[in-house]
């Protein structure tokens, strides 16, 4: 046996013409946009970014250098102080006790030559003479909190250095130096206590961002109002020429500048958005714009790519269109294109031959419908008949004359109504009217064991067309199959609906109702029946010819625009409710 092997092609789904226009179009214009940005981000971005970071960093030598000027002005006060000649004079006495009057003297004579060397501009918060040995002999202002001795590591430092600044024990920046003349002799100490307000005011300079004054030793010396004593600053070691930037785990920017004279670090700490705010205003503004000229652009690019095709879009359109119902339609062939009005003519030319043909197949079709119509109205009404001549002969059989003339009479009415155009649809008054007649004939045969039940609206009646005798063969499966096992009164209920141009039919009974199984193969027979285009069946049994061949003929008329269901009723009501939907509509066909 030979294996049939078979080629499969893969067909590559073909791209429009305005979608490959579009493509290109849109390339080029990514790449404009993106020299564009890379343009913006080396001559804009990138040196505005740098600008904002060095002006963070000449901040901080501001400040550094307005702290310098301040820690100057105290050096040349102190050189006021120790030009003095009757300061050493003063000195040379040594150590008197406050109490005496050499001590009270020597006090009085050093208070005046430090008012005479600050002057009344005061920008300190208090000034100390010390002896050598490091005992206050007089201050300035005189507050309790000043130190009464000097350290001996202090003293050795001040001999060895022009002047010192340290924190003293109360928290109080201080500038001391020794009291020396031309000759090199040690005759005391001074201790300048430097004001922290003078100190902080160079921090207030600063709009965003908080400052920090360390000294060598890692110590604040003052902050800006409101800063919180950071954990994090980088601590920098001694080095008059370190100044520079540098991120942090919050990412804020740390704009810091070391002193050469004082060796204080000034650190200016800025958030990242407040350094780098106006770079993203620029970073913003051009994502901003291109974003509008690429929307601008691409709109452009298709309008103008779908009017250079608009006419063959059109052509297009129209043939898609095109059904049964519209094949006279005219083909718009305005355009330039000679190409394109030679195939619009040619495709009208097709058009109405194919109109010709499918007019022809349509007389053809409906002539057809309505034989299927007839037939399967004629294998009902013999089913019909047959059953209502038997109740009649078990009439006669029990002597019932008037219950036999009165089913005769129906029986004429019913039969009436059969033949009267087969293939015509009827409204669903006359229908209703007919059941009536049925169910009058039936109840003859079962008495007061059968009540029926019809209630429907006559203005929505006249309203819903049918095919002939679709009600029936529901109310005869009813009485047929659904009471067989179940006590009287038997009971039978058509409720009429109309809602919004829609309406519905339910047809409910209080037999037995249906097992599951078999309200299943019903459905399938109907689906069944759909597959094979209507295709017309002997009856058998419930189920079968009496249910699909009624949804049939309704789905002749209405297509698909009828919903049919069939279930059984829940709660305590006991039974089974067909139930027919379908949309109001003049074209049947």
């Amino acid at each position: 046996m030979k294996g049939v092997s078979k080629k499969i092609r893969f067909v590559p789904r073909q791209t429009s013409l305005q979608t490959k226009v579009v493509l290109m179009f849109l390339i080029l214009l990514l790449f404009v946009v993106c020299c564009f940005l890379a343009y913006v981000n080396w001559q804009v971005i990138r040196p505005l970014k740098e600008n904002n970071e060095k002006e963070k960093q000449l901040t901080a030598a501001k400040i550094s250098g307005q702290l310098d000027q301040y820690i100057k002005n105290q050096n040349q006060l102190s050189q006021r102080v120790l030009s003095n000649e009757q300061v050493t004079a003063a000195l040379s006495g040594g150590y008197h006790s406050g109490d005496s009057a050499e001590g009270l003297t020597q006090s009085r004579i050093l208070k005046r030559m430090m008012f005479e060397a600050i002057g009344p501009s005061v920008d300190i918060r208090d000034m100390i003479i010390y002896d050598l040995e490091g005992r206050a002999l007089s201050s300035y202002i005189g507050y309790p909190t000043n130190p009464v001795k000097i350290e001996p590591e202090l003293k050795s430092e001040m001999d060895n250095n022009d002047y010192i600044l340290y924190q003293q024990p109360n928290g109080i920046t201080a500038f001391d130096r020794a009291i020396i003349n031309q000759n090199g002799q040690i005759f005391g100490y001074l201790s300048i206590q430097l004001d922290q307000s003078e100190l902080q005011l160079p921090t207030e300079d600063v709009a965003v961002g908080d400052v920090y004054i360390m000294d060598q030793e890692h110590q604040f010396i003052a902050r800006s109002q409101n800063a919180d004593k950071p954990s994090d600053l980088e601590l920098l070691e001694a080095d008059p020429v370190t100044s520079g930037m540098y991120l942090d785990d919050r990412s804020n920017y740390v704009a810091y500048n070391q002193s050469a004279s004082t060796g204080w670090t000034t650190y200016v700490v800025t958030p990242k958005h407040a350094v780098l705010g106006p770079v993203n205003s620029v970073q913003y503004l051009s994502i901003a714009f291109i974003s509008i000229l690429m929307l601008f652009s691409f709109v452009y690019i298709y309008f103008s790519t779908r009017n250079l095709l608009l006419p063959i879009r059109k052509l297009r359109g129209q043939i898609s269109r095109i059904n049964y119902s519209n094949l006279d339609v005219k083909v718009d062939n305005r355009s330039h294109n000679n190409e394109l009005i030679a195939l619009s003519d040619s495709f009208q030319e097709l058009l109405g031959r194919l109109q010709q043909s499918i007019e022809n197949e349509k007389l053809a079709l409906q002539e057809e419908m309505k034989a299927r119509n007839s037939a399967l109205q004629s294998q009902i009404a013999p089913h019909f008949i047959h059953n209502v001549l038997y109740l009649i002969s078990i009439a006669a059989q029990e002597g019932k004359n008037n219950a036999v003339s009165d089913m005769c009479k129906h029986l004429s009415d019913s039969l009436r109504y059969i033949v009267t155009s087969p293939y015509q649809h009827v409204s669903l008054t006359e229908e209703l009217e007919h059941i009536r007649n049925y169910l009058s004939l039936v109840q003859q045969n079962y008495e007061n064991d059968l009540e029926w039940e019809i209630i429907a609206d006559d203005a929505a009646a006249n309203l819903i067309q049918l095919p002939r005798l679709v009600i029936q063969p529901f109310v005869e499966n009813c009485i047929e199959h659904a009471f067989t096992n179940t006590d009287p009164p038997w009971r039978i209920k058509i409720l009429v609906k109309l809602y919004n141009g829609i309406w519905a039919i339910e047809i409910s009974d209080n037999g037995e109702g249906i097992e599951a199984g078999k309200i299943n193969e019903i459905m399938n027979n109907i689906s069944n029946s759909e597959a094979r285009e209507h295709e017309l069946h002997m009856p058998t049994s419930f189920g079968n010819m009496g249910i699909v061949n009624t949804v049939n003929r309704l789905k002749l008329m209405y297509k698909n625009r009828l919903f049919f269901n069939l279930y059984n009723n829940s709660g305590e009501d006991k039974g089974s409710t067909v139930q027919i939907i379908a949309s109001l509509t003049k074209d049947f066909y």
